[in-house]
């Protein structure tokens, strides 16, 4: 198998492409930076149209992770923008440009995130819900909708709706841990919102998994069987660092602090079932959070 890989850098893309060599397969990297074109590397600007079709024949399989990283800076109108359109032109110019060859992949696997369904409580959240509210939402939604132009052009498109990733090696888990080590951990707001998660390890067995199920179409949440709420996560880590969980950090400091992205990325609260994969058969290695984070710490 031959697969085509975006975002080949990014937290996920790396730990995967790494996965699929260990696994025999084939993984041919879209890179932004032309010094690093190799064999393996091929580059593309999507911004400026530019990537050689040629370079890109008879692969199998398209994985696109790339995008503007959401947390990275306070959502200003303009990053706002930046992090709809890094998404939006990259995924059309891909798929215009697989459209083009006389082969095309039988698969388009996108990336996408639990961001889609909002703010929503404690509803259990499966594929089948419409999309929420705010920004993240539409974006996801957004997202989504680029890759209905891989559907008509009759390839098998699958949507990764991807919750919170839990890794030793950065992302959230590294930015949550930071002040239990430092002994000033607790709640944020009122902690009763829920946070769907998945190992990096889960996350990346569960992409292979929708690469070989040819079953598997569509949106597809990313996530473990068992979200926890901010309070639940909360004493897990108090709990596995032997650290106080004593200094809760309110809603409004939070806003004040992060504005819209503290509401969307903090305080909201999304419960994520993950029905296709369990529907399949998906195998975690992590289904609870306290196993999860005894491994990783």
């Amino acid at each position: 198998m031959k697969i085509l890989l975006t975002g080949s850098t990014g937290l996920i893309g790396s730990e995967l492409k790494d996965y699929l060599n260990r696994n025999a397969i084939d993984v041919y990297c879209l890179i932004r930076n032309k010094d690093l074109e190799d064999d393996k590397s091929i580059y593309w600007n999507p911004e400026n149209n530019i990537l050689d079709v040629d370079l890109i024949r008879d692969v199998d399989c398209v994985i696109h992770l790339a995008g503007e990283n959401i947390s990275a800076k306070r959502w200003s109108k303009k990053q706002k923008k930046k992090i709809l359109n890094s998404r939006i032109k990259s995924t059309n110019y891909l798929i215009e440009s697989l459209i083009k060859l006389d082969k095309k992949p039988k698969t388009f696997i996108c990336a996408s995130a639990v961001g889609y369904y909002g703010d929503r409580g404690d509803k259990i959240l499966n594929e089948q819900e419409e999309k929420g509210e705010g920004f993240l939402s539409d974006v996801c939604y957004e997202w989504e909708r680029c890759t209905l132009r891989a559907k008509e052009s009759g390839m098998r498109v699958v949507n990764l709706r991807f919750g919170v990733i839990l890794s030793e090696k950065g992302g959230a888990l590294k930015k949550m841990l930071m002040p239990f080590k430092l002994g000033f951990g607790g709640k944020i707001g009122f902690g009763k919102q829920y946070i769907s998660w998945i190992t990096l390890q889960d996350a990346v067995r569960a992409i292979e998994f929708c690469i070989k199920n040819e079953q598997v179409i569509g949106p597809v949440n990313i996530v473990s069987p068992n979200p926890v709420t901010n309070k639940q996560l909360t004493k897990s880590i108090g709990k596995q660092l032997i650290r106080p969980t004593i200094f809760p950090l309110p809603a409004l400091v939070a806003k004040i602090i992060l504005g819209e992205m503290a509401n969307e990325l903090l305080l909201a609260s999304t419960r994520v079932e993950p029905s296709i994969l369990l529907e399949n058969g998906f195998d975690y290695k992590f289904k609870t959070f306290d196993n999860a984070l005894t491994s990783l710490i």
